[in-house]
């Protein structure tokens, strides 16, 4: 073992990665959990359909999470200092919500989004997504996640329920283009 680095490198290959499936053939791919980090990092890839809800108002309180935006377009809400704001974010975008900011996401209308979502310090949250698929596939009811929210550092707005969005405008129909 090299003292400069006790880790080993973590590899996934595509045919190793299990996936979720989530209605309208959208889904998400379980790519690194923080269990496999030494909880440096969390990672999945979120395939959204055209207008679908990636997740409704919450925040993070042990972590960051970071959106890259791989192809379509999404619509975030963002809560920071400077007040309340929604930003579309297409295709070589990406987002970065600090611990304690309230946000939600999903696909813009007319239009999917496929996203790489990292968290990090990394807190292991492959059981919230395969419990969340079964909320999104009706398998389940959304109150099953509520008390998880600690466990997962997954906690919901005040009104927060399944089918929350994240807000499309008309403006959102085409949007294709990176938020300055």
């Amino acid at each position: 073992m090299n003292p400069l680095h006790p880790l080993n490198p973590f590899v996934v290959r595509p045919e190793e990665a299990e996936h979720i499936e989530l209605p309208d053939g959208a889904g998400i791919r379980l790519l690194a959990d923080a269990a496999d980090t030494a909880g440096a990092v969390g990672v999945n890839l979120l395939k959204l359909a055209a207008g679908a809800d990636g997740a409704g108002p919450h925040h993070h309180t042990r972590s960051t999470e970071v959106f890259y935006v791989v192809a379509g377009a999404a619509r975030f809400l963002l809560s920071g200092a400077d007040g309340d704001r929604a930003e579309t974010v297409g295709a070589g975008g990406l987002v970065v919500v600090p611990p304690g900011i309230v946000h939600a996401f999903g696909a813009v209308p007319r239009q999917g989004a496929e996203l790489l979502v990292l968290l990090t310090p990394g807190v292991d949250r492959f059981g919230y997504f395969r419990a969340l698929g079964r909320v999104r596939r009706g398998e389940e009811p959304f109150d099953v996640l509520l008390d998880e929210q600690h466990r997962y550092d997954v906690h919901f707005a005040a009104g927060t329920a399944a089918g929350t969005t994240a807000g499309t405008t008309a403006d959102d129909r085409t949007a294709t283009a990176p938020a300055r």
